[in-house]
């Protein structure tokens, strides 16, 4: 099963890093976040990413393309002809198939744009700038389980976010602005989608978290995984320091995979 991660966005509300890189490729413990969300699904046996570029996505291509340099030790030998030798070749068991979006297309039109690589399959959609300890297996087994169209993550926590309304079935009713005091659910991303939403997006300018999610609502299409352990979305410079944190001390709840 592939797994989708919506990386081409500009990352405006953290400018003041992400004006040299994609907020994706903006580093945690001197990793980018998206190793950190690809370790994450890799951990429970999904290995073949799309990702959804747009926005400096050669920085991500590049980063790829030069993986084993990054994560093993190299001997340049000037003197033998320029002869290069890389120790203990770091590897991981994933496919990338990593594709320009569109600098301003909309994260529905992102999603619509790789159709093509998806094919007709059930498929995961997270967003590139958040980390969670969801066990990605029971996620999974939640979507099996209903034969509904989407499952989204959804989490209770105190953001600036739109939230969702949810039936005690775990149905999603209707999305709507968060108001004070307001202790509903949001969607963390950690979407399972059957390939029928593509149906759902009209083009580059869709926003698929309003016209593809809300028909899907609206149609009793579009279930609920309640989650009430770790998630933390990357926004902003004060939640990249936290996360940072975290990881030099050792506290990284997101880290499932051994060293």
């Amino acid at each position: 099963m592939k797994v989708v991660i919506l990386a081409g966005g500009f990352g405006t509300r953290i400018s003041e890093e992400s004006y040299m890189k994609p907020k994706p490729m903006l580093e945690i413990g001197g990793k980018p976040i998206l190793w950190h969300i690809m370790k994450e699904y890799s951990h429970y046996g999904f290995h073949e990413f799309v990702i959804c570029c747009g926005y400096k996505q050669q920085v991500i291509k590049e980063w790829f393309a030069d993986y084993y340099l990054y994560n093993s030790d190299v001997t340049f030998d000037f003197a033998a002809g320029n002869k290069m030798v890389i120790h203990d070749n770091v590897a991981e068991p994933w496919k990338v198939t990593i594709v320009d979006t569109g600098l301003n297309t909309m994260t529905g039109g992102r999603v619509k744009r790789i159709q093509k690589y998806v094919e007709n399959e059930t498929f995961m959609l997270t967003y590139g700038d958040g980390v969670s300890d969801i066990n990605i297996a029971d996620l999974l087994k939640f979507h099996q389980g209903h034969g509904r169209m989407a499952t989204l993550t959804a989490v209770n926590v105190e953001q600036r976010f739109g939230v969702l309304d949810i039936t005690e079935e775990k149905i999603v009713t209707s999305f709507r602005e968060k108001s004070m005091d307001d202790t509903s659910r949001m969607n963390a991303g950690y979407m399972v989608l059957e390939p029928s939403i593509f149906d759902y997006i009209d083009g580059d300018t869709t926003i698929f978290e309003k016209e593809p999610l809300e028909k899907a609502a609206a149609e009793g299409q579009l279930m609920a995984y309640s989650f009430d352990g770790y998630w933390q979305c990357m926004d902003t410079k004060r939640e990249m320091d936290r996360l940072n944190r975290m990881w030099e001390q050792g506290i990284a709840p997101w880290k499932s995979w051994d060293n």
